[in-house]
């Protein structure tokens, strides 16, 4: 899908707000998402990010929730390197380091939205110790798999 904007036209569209907390991450992926307004529900409403900054007539928004970013952008025919197809992100999933998985997995399961994997402890081998989280993974609209991870310390791994 082209967009009716020039690539130099959405890159300097008008918008909103400032860089993020921080300043800009090393590595932020940005999504091609087929409905930015869908998108942005998702992301802010319930899994806690705010826009930072946006561009809405170039269907652009850049999130942020406690140091971790993504920016969201609609379709646009731009850097599409072959046909999209849902689920989008096949074989990646975008891993969200929070203090406390409840309050985005309350507003997800209050809009009654599927999770992909429901609650679980899990722990990963790191050198001599392993490392725990409490996780769910949930699908965005597009497919996107994303993974909330609660740390729960760490413990001397078995032998």
């Amino acid at each position: 899908m082209k967009h009716p904007l020039s690539q130099a036209e959405r890159n300097s569209a008008a918008g909103s707000g400032s860089m993020p907390e921080g300043g800009f991450n090393r590595l932020v992926p940005e999504l091609d998402v087929t409905d930015i307004g869908a998108s942005l529900r998702f992301w802010c409403d319930y899994l806690g990010f705010r826009v930072a900054y946006d561009r809405p007539a170039a269907g652009f928004a850049y999130c942020e929730r406690d140091g971790a970013q993504v920016m969201l952008c609609q379709i646009n025919g731009e850097w599409v390197t072959g046909p999209l197809e849902r689920p989008f992100g096949r074989g990646i999933n975008f891993q969200i380091m929070v203090e406390d998985i409840e309050p985005p997995l309350a507003r997800l399961r209050e809009a009654e939205w599927l999770l992909f994997r429901d609650v679980r402890e899990s722990w990963y081998r790191v050198g001599d110790e392993e490392r725990g989280s409490r996780e769910f993974l949930v699908l965005d609209p597009d497919g996107y798999l994303v993974r909330f991870s609660q740390s729960l310390g760490s413990r001397v791994a078995a032998p």
